[in-house]
C-alpha cells in the first residue's frame, strides 16, 4: 500500500477515535458520581480536617447520590495524606480537605515537599477560615501571651510548645509568635493534633497548638486552658482573644479547602463545586461549622488556588526569617 495512502488512513483512524470517545467521556462526566467518593485526610481521627471531612461527607451524600468515605493517612504535618491524593487518579473519586499546614505553610518551609499545593491539584473551593489556638495544661502558670513572654524571658529557652509536626500551622503560630514578642520557645513536634491535646491535658507538655475544631470541646469543658487564637478570632471561644487583641502584631487568615488531583475532569470538578457550595450556604451547615471555630465562606477553586499562590511566598519570608527547615 502506498505510504501517503497508508498515513491517510491513519489520521482517518485517530480522528474517528478521538471522535467517538467524545460523547463517552462526556457522559462519564455527567453520570458522576457512579461509586463512593473518599476524602483522604492528612490527620488521624478527631483531629479539625477528619472532623470537618465527615461533616461535609454526611451533607454532600444527598446532594451527589454517593456515600463518602473518610480516610485517614496522617503524619508529617499532614502532607503524607495530601501527597497520596496528589497521586491518585484524577477522577474525583479522591479527595483531600486541606488546611494551611497542608496547601500552604508546609510548601513555604520545604521545597522537596513532593507535591505542589496549587499545580498539583485541582481546586474545588475554599470550606471557611479559622484561626489556630494556643492551649496551656490548667496547671500553667499564665493566663495570656504576656504572661508566657515574663516565663520565657526569665528563663531564656525554657518554655517549650507542642505542635502537629514541622511545617504544620501550629510551628508557624509558635515561632511568629516568638519573633515578634521577642523571645525563644522550643518547638517539639508531635505526630497529630489529638496527642497534642492529650499531652497537654496530661502536663506532660505546658503549651500547645491546635486548631479550633479539634480543641474547642476541650476548652469549654476545662480541662485545657485556652491562651490566645493565631489569626482570626473563634465564635466558639468568645472568650479567648487573637494574637493582635494581646498586642502580637499578627492577623492572618487561614483557609480550608477541598481538592482533587490535577487533571480531574472540570466538569467533575464543577460538579463538586456546586455540591459544596450548596453545602456551605445551608443555616445549619453555617452554624455547625461555627460551633467548631470555622466560618465558613465558599471561595471558587480559581480564587483559592490564586491566593494559596501568593500565601506560599509570603510565608516563605516567615520561614526564612525563623531559620525553619524541614527534617
Amino acid at each position: 500500500m502506498n505510504t501517503t495512502i497508508l498515513q491517510t488512513l491513519q489520521r482517518l483512524l485517530v480522528v474517528a477515535a478521538v471522535a467517538a470517545a467524545g460523547p463517552a467521556l462526556a457522559q462519564d462526566a455527567s453520570d458522576f458520581p457512579r461509586q463512593p467518593i473518599r476524602i483522604v485526610t492528612g490527620s488521624s481521627a478527631g483531629s479539625g480536617s477528619d472532623i470537618v471531612a465527615r461533616y461535609l461527607g454526611v451533607k454532600l451524600t444527598p446532594l451527589l447520590g454517593q456515600s463518602i468515605i473518610v480516610e485517614n493517612k496522617p503524619g508529617a504535618a499532614g502532607t503524607i495524606g495530601t501527597l497520596y491524593v496528589a497521586r491518585e487518579k484524577p477522577d474525583g473519586y479522591t479527595l483531600t480537605v486541606g488546611g494551611a499546614s497542608t496547601h500552604m505553610l508546609s510548601a513555604a518551609l520545604n521545597p522537596k515537599l513532593g507535591y505542589d499545593p496549587v499545580k498539583d491539584f485541582a481546586t474545588i473551593g475554599q470550606i471557611g477560615t479559622a484561626g489556630i489556638l494556643l492551649i496551656a495544661n490548667k496547671n500553667f502558670p499564665g493566663n495570656s501571651l504576656k504572661d508566657i513572654v515574663a516565663l520565657a524571658k526569665g528563663k531564656p529557652e525554657s518554655v517549650q510548645y507542642a505542635s502537629w509536626g514541622n511545617g504544620s500551622t501550629g510551628q508557624f503560630c509558635g515561632e511568629v509568635f516568638g519573633q515578634l514578642a521577642g523571645v525563644k520557645l522550643l518547638h517539639v513536634p508531635y505526630k497529630s493534633i489529638p496527642q497534642v491535646i492529650t499531652d497537654v491535658e496530661a502536663g506532660h507538655i505546658q503549651l500547645g497548638f491546635s486548631d479550633i475544631s479539634s480543641g474547642t470541646a476541650f476548652v469549654k469543658a476545662g480541662k485545657v486552658k485556652g491562651i490566645a487564637t493565631c489569626g482570626s478570632r473563634s465564635p466558639a471561644l468568645p472568650n479567648v482573644t487573637s494574637y493582635s487583641d494581646q498586642g502580637v502584631p499578627f492577623d492572618r487568615t487561614f483557609r480550608w479547602g477541598l481538592y482533587a488531583p490535577k487533571g480531574t475532569p472540570k466538569p467533575v470538578v464543577d460538579k463538586l463545586a456546586a455540591a459544596l457550595k450548596n453545602v456551605l450556604e445551608q443555616p445549619e451547615v453555617v452554624a455547625r461549622l461555627l460551633e467548631l471555630g470555622i466560618t465558613a465562606a465558599y471561595t471558587p477553586g480559581e480564587e483559592l488556588a490564586a491566593v494559596t499562590a501568593r500565601d506560599i511566598e509570603a510565608w516563605k519570608v516567615v520561614a526564612k526569617d525563623a531559620n525553619l527547615k524541614a527534617d
